[in-house]
């Protein structure tokens, strides 16, 4: 047994003990070990540190030895002193002088005054960090660095900053005034993806993604974003602004140089199902369907909400699409705009009150669709993949690369239901693009705010397509979609859209 669990199990006995002299300490460690001494010492030494004082426990010589001689002394004589009734205010009998001369009695003495001196225990912070903050959800980090294999940037330029430990640190370290800002470390702060593949491996469950939206809040507030970071956000939040730019981008987009360019031509409107209220499933079941549309996803899903409309008919649901798609608000909350992100979760919730399943297409969006919604936010893939025994396919002899985004691992979680709809697909041969962790580097606006950072993650999962025999590239994702596609001439598309073709 180990000295502090035996000194846990029998601490107050060993207390009492020592209080009464070294002729007791046998008797309040009885039962521990018959025969290990060195575990009396062992214990001693744990009470000691335990009670506080900064000198080494220092014991006599053979003192466990002359500590079991005096116990089989005094079993000799009777046994050891009754113990106190509960509650008794008497103290034990005053130890006899006469002892002193008794091997190892001032080795007591030294332990009893010991015992009796406060503990010097640190005092805890006046004001602990209120729950949810960022020191609060810092100080969950443990350092163990199970982070690092997992981080695609810490994968480009093995440095502590580059990592989810090192982020924190400079965060915790900001937050508490113990370092100024720096524009590196603002730097560093600003490389990271956000795709949260660090919670997936934490022992410690680190909640970084709502770490990194704190972090990245104070950031805003001492550092005013770019412009390319402003123009996005105004575009997502406004839809008859967004409406009007991407008309006219797509229009321009022959003619416009390349630095022009930082997202593929949106494709040829196509007719939307008109807005009603949420219409039941079957007619006679008790759960209503809904379709979140979203900001630029309105632009360019036109696609893949029409596979999603077929694919649903083919179950026999009737799905909602609202009459003015709203931005879930993930695009400001991962730069740190958590004013405008809480501003237009309000509003979606608004905009579904009345759907009991709300269907997302993009698994960018489902974690903030999550946070406003909750369980009834619910990915599209996962909800065709728990229908899949009603649906049938063809079959596809081509052979399809297969993208899947850091979100839909560790945020949407429909990975695996992604697989198995392809897996009901016969004759289908698929290639994973998974070089780099299969992080595409799009992070959210990176792709517009650092271009050449962006494409540098892209560049490992788009030289093996080139070579693969792919005739098209699947992501579940509008972000690494527009970003994929924005550096291959292979077609790129929704899952949805591969599989509302095979359809039969």
């Amino acid at each position: 047994m180990f000295p502090a669990e035996a000194a846990r199990q029998f601490g107050g006995q060993t207390a009492q003990g020592l209080a009464r002299g070294v002729d007791e300490i046998p008797v309040a460690l009885d039962g521990l070990v018959l025969g290990d001494e060195s575990l009396h010492v062992r214990t001693l030494q744990w009470l000691h540190g335990r009670a506080g004082c900064g000198r080494p426990l220092r014991l006599r010589r053979n003192f466990t030895t002359r500590c079991c001689a005096a116990q089989k002394r005094r079993n000799d004589s009777g046994g050891p002193r009754p113990p106190q009734v509960a509650g008794s205010r008497e103290r034990p009998p005053a130890p006899n002088r006469a002892k002193r001369g008794r091997p190892g009695y001032r080795d007591a003495a030294l332990l009893r005054s010991l015992l009796r001196r406060p503990r010097r225990v640190p005092s805890p912070p006046s004001t602990p960090p209120a729950a949810g903050s960022l020191q609060a959800l810092a100080d969950r980090c443990v350092q163990c660095g199970l982070c690092l294999p997992v981080c695609p940037t810490y994968a480009q330029e093995p440095l502590e900053t580059e990592s989810p430990r090192g982020r924190i640190a400079l965060l915790k370290a900001w937050d508490n005034g113990t370092l100024a800002p720096t524009e590196a470390g603002d730097a560093h702060l600003d490389h990271c993806l956000g795709c949260r593949r660090c919670e997936s491996v934490c022992p410690a469950g680190v909640e970084y993604g709502a770490l990194l939206t704190l972090g990245r809040a104070q950031q805003r507030q001492r550092r005013r974003p770019g412009i390319r970071q402003r123009t996005a956000e105004a575009l997502a939040a406004r839809p008859r602004l967004r409406a009007g730019v991407f008309a006219l981008y797509r229009r321009a987009w022959p003619w416009l140089p390349a630095a022009w360019r930082p997202m593929p031509r949106p494709p040829a409107e196509t007719p939307r199902p008109p807005g009603r209220p949420a219409p039941r499933i079957n007619e006679d079941a008790s759960a209503t369907v809904a379709v979140f549309v979203g900001c630029f996803a309105e632009h360019y899903e036109g696609p893949a909400r029409a596979a999603l409309a077929r694919l649903l008919a083919a179950l026999g649901i009737d799905a909602a699409f609202p009459d003015h798609p709203s931005c879930c608000g993930a695009l400001h909350a991962h730069a740190g705009d958590t004013d405008r992100a809480a501003t237009l979760s309000r509003a979606v919730s608004v905009d579904f009150a009345s759907a009991d399943i709300v269907l997302s297409l993009a698994s960018g969006c489902h974690g903030a669709l999550g946070e406003t919604l909750g369980e009834r936010a619910v990915d599209a893939l996962a909800f065709l993949a728990q229908r899949a025994d009603a649906l049938s396919f063809s079959p596809c002899r081509e052979r399809i690369a297969l993208h899947v985004p850091c979100t839909q691992r560790t945020v949407a979680k429909s990975d695996d239901a992604l697989r198995r709809l392809l897996a009901r697909v016969p004759d289908l041969e698929l290639v994973a693009l998974d070089a780099g962790f299969g992080c595409c580097g799009a992070a959210g606006t990176q792709m517009l705010t650092d271009p050449e950072r962006a494409a540098r993650f892209r560049r490992p999962l788009l030289d093996p397509l080139a070579g693969s025999g792919a005739t098209r590239l699947l992501s579940a994702n509008i972000g690494c979609r527009l970003h994929l596609a924005n550096g291959t001439e292979i077609p790129v598309q929704h899952p949805l859209e591969f599989l509302a073709e095979r359809l039969i």
